[in-house]
């Protein structure tokens, strides 16, 4: 799977309610959520992100409550992938349980630019910067956690496991 985008910069200890705001969570839906996608850290970024861009921060990216709103509103919001120096714990577990691509790779966060293009293969973790020609290499999705993120999730990877053995 290969994935391309515009890069969205944001720095170190990006935490759940910068990602969506606790005034949100009143609501579950996907569409709502993205809406509001990374206000609180740029009021515009859900009004300029598009299909397929990806957010880059620092360190510690996704750290503060556990609430499972924040990458489901990353993700419908169109990203296609977060890339950072390091995830927080319960970020990184609610990611992948909802089908949300991430990577690790701190020299990629260090020299990429806000705007420029990247492709990333999720297979290989190769990241390639198509705006400067400059590759990156992040830690690869084992295989068993792209099945998760090729199902759309947890709960998607296991009902259709589920069905494959009825």
């Amino acid at each position: 799977m290969k994935l391309q985008g515009k890069a969205w910069k944001f720095g170190h200890d990006v935490d759940t309610d910068l990602i969506i705001a606790a005034r949100y969570l009143n609501s579950s839906d996907p569409a709502e959520l993205a809406r509001h996608c990374m206000e609180d850290a740029d009021p515009t970024f859900a009004g300029k992100v598009q299909a397929g861009d990806m957010i880059l921060a620092g360190k510690n990216f996704g750290c503060g409550s556990s609430r499972e709103h924040a990458p489901i509103a990353i993700k419908a919001a169109g990203v296609s992938c977060v890339i950072a120096k390091s995830f927080a714990r319960i970020f990184y577990r609610n990611a992948f349980n909802i089908g949300l691509p991430i990577f690790e790779c701190p020299a990629a966060i260090d020299e990429v630019k806000e705007g420029e293009t990247l492709e990333v293969d999720a297979a290989t973790g190769s990241i390639k910067n198509l705006t400067t020609g400059k590759e990156y290499q992040a830690v690869p999705i084992p295989d068993f956690m792209r099945q998760i993120i090729d199902a759309g999730g947890l709960i998607s990877y296991v009902q259709r496991r589920v069905k494959e053995n009825v």
